[in-house]
């Protein structure tokens, strides 16, 4: 399996770790840098233990809204045609950021404080929201350039498929027999029948074919009724096969069964769809 199959298998994955390790090394950082500017007189203002708390306090802080703020960026698209109402929204959006943001980060200090036998003091109020959110617009900023930037930089490596002739005029349920894939700046046509298995992936469809993967932005129930005359079923709410791509089909004590693929890929059929797969396999 190349390196770039192998994260597109496993994704997910690959972006948690990252994020992860981005705030592990980050919040360590930033606590050095308090202790070594702590330590420049010879003598700590604070415990060694207290710079890494208010760092890692404010990373869980943060990591706990990253899944909200993707959401977001998906619901409300920055580049999309309510330009200035998106941005009114994505304002709003960074204080309510900031708000959940410290509270989470105040809560946990004052948990780990507590357990010391100690106590963890704030500050005054709106002073310390106000100077909060200061940093906390520049993170939530720097989330989103982030995101799009992963999203441009990921379709450009992996590749993205769509229609033939797909554009803003075309219906939805149009049919289609081939699909257009940019990748690396470079475009090329795939048939719709040479692919053995659909994945739902968020906002994307994962088209597997031939050991290779192609997301394509669209809904899998949407794609599905484009292509279902090519010999497409849906067996999953995450998965749709290639009629001709099935090699056997195995019940299961639990009413499920499981479908084998002729490239040897096992896939779930539950009872939903069973009965739409058995008409159409007929």
């Amino acid at each position: 399996m190349s390196r770039l199959l192998h994260y597109q298998k496993y994704k997910l994955h690959y972006e948690i770790a990252v994020i992860l390790a981005f705030f592990i090394i980050n919040g360590a950082i930033l606590a050095t840098s308090v202790i070594m500017e702590d330590s420049r007189d010879g003598s700590l203002g604070n415990k060694l233990w207290e710079p890494f708390v208010w760092e890692y306090s404010s990373a869980i802080g943060t990591l706990l809204l990253l899944y909200p703020i993707f959401k977001l960026i998906q619901r409300f698209p920055i580049f999309g045609q309510a330009f200035v109402l998106t941005l009114l929204i994505y304002l709003l959006a960074s204080i309510v950021f900031s708000l959940l943001h410290v509270g989470i980060m105040v809560g946990i200090r004052h948990i780990v404080y507590w357990l010391v036998g100690s106590r963890y003091s704030f500050g005054d109020v709106w002073f310390e929201l106000l100077y909060e959110y200061r940093k906390d617009l520049m993170s939530f900023i720097f989330i989103i350039t982030a995101y799009y930037s992963y999203q441009f930089i990921s379709s450009r490596l992996i590749g993205e498929a769509n229609p033939v002739g797909d554009s803003e005029d075309s219906p939805n349920n149009q049919s289609c027999d081939r699909l257009l894939v940019k990748k690396l700046g470079k475009e090329f046509i795939i048939k719709v029948e040479d692919v053995e298995w659909l994945e739902s992936s968020g906002n994307y469809v994962n088209l597997h074919l031939g050991g290779r993967i192609y997301p394509t932005r669209a809904t899998l129930s949407g794609l599905v009724a484009q292509i279902s005359e090519k010999g497409f079923c849906r067996i999953h709410r995450s998965h749709a096969v290639n009629l001709d791509a099935i090699d056997s089909i195995t019940p299961l004590n639990s009413g499920d069964s499981e479908v084998k693929l002729t490239n040897g890929k096992v896939l779930n059929l539950s009872r939903r769809y069973k009965d739409e797969l058995k008409a159409r396999l007929h």
